[in-house]
């Protein structure tokens, strides 16, 4: 199982001015827990803001408005924050590695494809991802804007099965639990419409930029994508085990749709770079849910970049599927008809066979 944990700054200070040691601890040791029971655990942190003024000794009442000077905190602060990660983690002796994000980097295919690949290299490592935006030079153009719904763009990026957003509130209540004590926890949301941000005491439309309202969009998000979501409180004891153990704490948004169908939905939408045309052996393991090989590739047409969406045309020239290729055109011509060992000569050792993966591709009936 893979999560993304998100920390919002309150969690991270247990509601003080500064990063709270002990709950960094705590938040760190269910995450080894998770780890050992096998979970892949991603970070994205807030706080950097937070641990800026704590360094420079700056109440936020007296923060000088404008985002150059948030840039500024945040330059400072993110360094402090990564050693305060560093210190809890290595009590349990795992090693962390920072990854900052904008939203361009997730917009544009090519560095998408890298920092996907980076966190991956990152986890195969057993290295615990910090994730967070990077806003020392981050513009309002590029800006994802707040940490929850950077969280769910993480979660769709990495394909991960939940997302877990931990804050100062249990989860989502029916109304503002501290204006009205009738207000009752949901346990459980199939669908988030118009409705459910009603609870959040804001519209769909909103134009606020934090507390729960960000968090429903960054769990819609999440859903969409075929991953759970779950809103709980960051100072429940062992929250992530519970939650990893699929048990009923905070609220749940439920998947719209399979991480798979969400995929392929997602294929099946995009205009196709170029073709690749198989043989009739591919084309038939292709139909069992195999990945295309670069052996059973006969001809390569268009030009297009790895990570794009390709056409795959069987002998008749018939499209029998779309899928993301792991090749650009050039590489991907040269590979045609190859097999592993000649790839190997070709490309370099540890050269990938695989030129369209099956969990990269969308089969069309008929």
């Amino acid at each position: 199982m893979r999560i993304v944990v998100k920390f919002g700054t309150s969690t991270l200070t247990a509601g003080t001015a500064k990063l709270n040691p002990r709950a960094m601890l705590e938040l760190a040791r269910q995450i080894v827990q998770a780890r050992e029971g096998g979970a892949e655990v991603i970070v994205v942190s807030s706080g950097a803001q937070a641990a800026g003024r704590e360094r420079l000794g700056v109440l936020r009442a007296q923060q000088p408005p404008g985002m150059a000077y948030k840039q500024m905190l945040a330059a400072v602060g993110q360094s402090h924050l990564m050693r305060a990660w560093e210190r809890v983690f290595g009590l349990f002796e795992v090693e962390v590695a920072q990854v900052l994000l904008t939203r361009a980097d997730l917009g544009d295919r090519r560095r998408y494809l890298n920092a996907r690949d980076a966190i991956e290299a990152i986890l195969d490592q057993r290295i615990v991802p910090i994730i967070n935006e990077n806003d020392a030079v981050v513009t309002e153009e590029i800006k994802v804007g707040d940490n929850d719904n950077l969280s769910a763009l993480v979660t769709n990026l990495m394909a991960a099965d939940l997302l877990l957003m931990l804050t100062d509130q249990e989860g989502l209540f029916t109304a503002d639990p501290r204006r009205d004590p009738q207000a009752q926890l949901v346990a459980r949301v199939e669908a988030i419409t118009d409705a459910t941000y009603a609870m959040a005491g804001t519209s769909r439309t909103g134009l606020g930029t934090g507390g729960m309202m960000t968090k429903l969009q960054a769990a819609e998000l999440a859903v969409r994508s075929g991953a759970s979501a779950v809103i709980a409180s960051g100072t429940r004891p062992e929250v992530i085990a519970q939650v990893a153990a699929g048990q009923a704490v905070g609220t749940l948004f439920a998947p719209s749709v399979t991480r798979v169908e969400a995929r392929k939905r997602w294929i099946l939408a995009e205009r196709p770079a170029g073709v690749i045309v198989v043989d009739d052996g591919a084309a038939r393991a292709l139909g069992r849910g195999k990945s295309l090989l670069a052996v059973g590739a006969r001809e390569i047409r268009g030009t297009f970049d790895r990570g794009e969406v390709v056409a795959i045309h069987n002998l008749k020239d018939r499209p029998i599927g779309l899928g993301i290729v792991r090749y650009a055109s050039d590489i991907a011509a040269r590979a045609l008809g190859k097999q592993s060992a000649a790839l190997a000569r070709l490309l370099g050792e540890g050269a990938d066979p695989i030129l369209v993966h099956a969990d990269d591709l969308a089969l069309i009936v008929g």
